[in-house]
């Protein structure tokens, strides 16, 4: 028999990170002992603000910026998490790394020695994710273990 200890959910803070926090819970009620949220600040951020700050050196701090959006997202994920009723026996760890979301998932994967991975289908890159292929479909894919796509059926009605 298979077991799922720890599960890995993706949270970008979109629409979808509420309905992939409630779906996460909702199928690993009782099974795992632990879930890793993760948030991933994308590198081509990081490097539009690098390029930013060379025009106006005085005013913009990469480190700064980084420093400020990984506890802004540190606290917008920790009240949403405070928003679910989440067993005492479930460790709830919170993660935020920069580099490019679908390297960092996978290292992640690994890193965390991960069971399971949740992940919205849809999230803040919706146009970019058209013309590249979206981070979840390159999850599935590419994910040593299984991955549920969370989807919104207001989203696919026909």
């Amino acid at each position: 028999m298979i077991k799922i200890k720890k599960a890995l959910v993706c949270v970008d803070l979109s629409d979808y990170s509420k309905m992939t926090m409630e779906y996460a819970l909702s199928l690993t009620s009782g099974i795992v002992s632990q879930l890793v949220l993760l948030n991933v600040i994308n590198s081509r951020d990081v490097e539009a603000v690098k390029l930013a700050s060379h025009y106006y050196p005085g005013e913009i701090n990469v480190e700064l910026f980084l420093k400020e959006t990984k506890a802004d997202r540190q606290q917008r994920i920790h009240e949403m998490v405070k928003q679910f009723p989440i067993p005492e026996i479930v460790q709830t760890n919170i993660l935020i790394k920069e580099g490019n979301p679908f390297n960092e998932i996978l290292n992640t994967i690994k890193e965390e020695k991960i069971d399971l991975v949740i992940i919205g289908n849809k999230g803040r890159g919706n146009v970019v994710g058209t013309l590249l292929g979206s981070i979840a479909e390159k999850v599935l894919r590419h994910s040593p273990v299984t991955v549920i796509s969370v989807r919104d059926r207001a989203q696919f009605v026909r």
